[in-house]
């Protein structure tokens, strides 16, 4: 299963957001499935009160563990690194007008009354799951793009583990 398809199977199997995105790429940057779980947990729902996307944040931590930097003086790395995800947030605006979740629904989910909307709308189920897959598919270009640069084949691991 392609790893789009992965993130949005394990949004569908009542997972959030965050861990659907970054679950489905743990194992090629080092780290396992479960842990990626753990970490993604509190993400969802724009970190539980409708702000950046989960799926967005489940994007950005793979980008930052892909391509991140972990000296204070990699300042190269460091602008890399900001530029990959500037990149990708302005790909995500463009594609779904926002990274704000309560944006993105048009409801607030941290209000009872426009948590009921969202809910009676069903919006958990027939937006996020599309969120979900917007946010792997803007990742998959990411990656290739940045694994093009370096002269990577597409398929190869960032070299994390």
């Amino acid at each position: 299963m392609d790893r789009v398809n992965k993130a949005v199977e394990y949004y569908m199997r009542d997972f959030c957001c965050a861990q659907g995105v970054f679950a489905a790429y743990a194992t090629e940057t080092g780290m396992d499935e479960k842990t990626a779980l753990k970490i993604g947990t509190v993400l969802g729902g724009g970190a539980r009160k409708g702000e950046i996307c989960g799926a967005v944040s489940g994007a950005l931590m793979v980008i930052g563990l892909r391509y991140g930097y972990c000296e204070e003086s990699d300042i190269e790395g460091k602008m890399r690194a900001r530029g990959i995800a500037e990149r990708y947030l302005n790909r995500f605006i463009e594609k779904n007008g926002s990274v704000v979740c309560r944006q993105l629904l048009g409801y607030d989910l941290t209000r009872p009354d426009e948590r009921a909307k969202i809910e009676e709308r069903d919006l958990f189920h027939t937006m996020c799951p599309e969120f979900v897959r917007s946010a792997a598919q803007l990742l998959e270009e990411i990656i290739a793009e940045e694994d093009s640069r370096a002269g990577m084949n597409p398929d190869a691991k960032a070299g994390l583990t």
